[in-house]
């Protein structure tokens, strides 16, 4: 029997991310393995204890201190839903100040294929800067969905579904 893949599913504080466990859910029938990685202002909105229990891993926020095992296995595939403006424009810089940015410079560093999901309000996105760090992350390989992407309807995961089945096949 084969291992799951690991994905790593970092989330921010957008409206979608009050929906995640419907994607957790979904992740896991498709036969990942999820490991959840939240910033720290999307962490109170979330059952952090609920979603533990559903993955089997810890649901991180912080660091963890020097010494302090692993608490997740290495990740094949790293999906960011939903992305938010201040995450996209600090990751593509190189701010490293969450773990959540964190990981996903660690993850870009190591040349793990990258999904990134934003859901980010129009007069956010008409931000001079977000396009151009938008095109950084591009360039640097993160594969980007359109920002329409995780509108609230039926089916707002099955984008992020079918971009990681692809992921998983390359």
């Amino acid at each position: 029997m084969t291992e799951r893949p690991v994905l790593y599913l970092v989330v921010c504080a957008a409206g979608p991310a009050e929906y995640i466990d419907e994607l957790v859910d979904l992740l896991i029938a498709d036969g990942w393995q999820v490991c959840m990685i939240v910033s720290p202002t999307a962490a109170p909105w979330l059952d952090r204890a609920a979603l533990q229990e559903k993955t089997g891993y810890l649901v991180r926020v912080e660091w963890r201190m020097p010494g302090d095992p692993e608490p997740h296995p290495p990740a094949d595939v790293v999906v960011a839903a939903p992305v938010t403006f201040n995450t996209v424009t600090k990751w593509a810089l190189g701010i490293n100040d969450t773990l959540a940015l964190g990981v996903l410079n660690e993850s870009l560093g190591a040349g793990l294929p990258i999904l990134a999901f934003p859901h980010v309000k129009a007069e956010l996105a008409a931000h001079p800067a977000y396009a151009s760090r938008l095109a950084v992350l591009r360039a640097a390989g993160v594969v980007i969905a359109d920002g329409r992407t995780l509108t609230p309807a039926p089916g707002r995961w099955n984008a992020v579904i079918e971009r990681a089945r692809c992921a998983r096949r390359s």
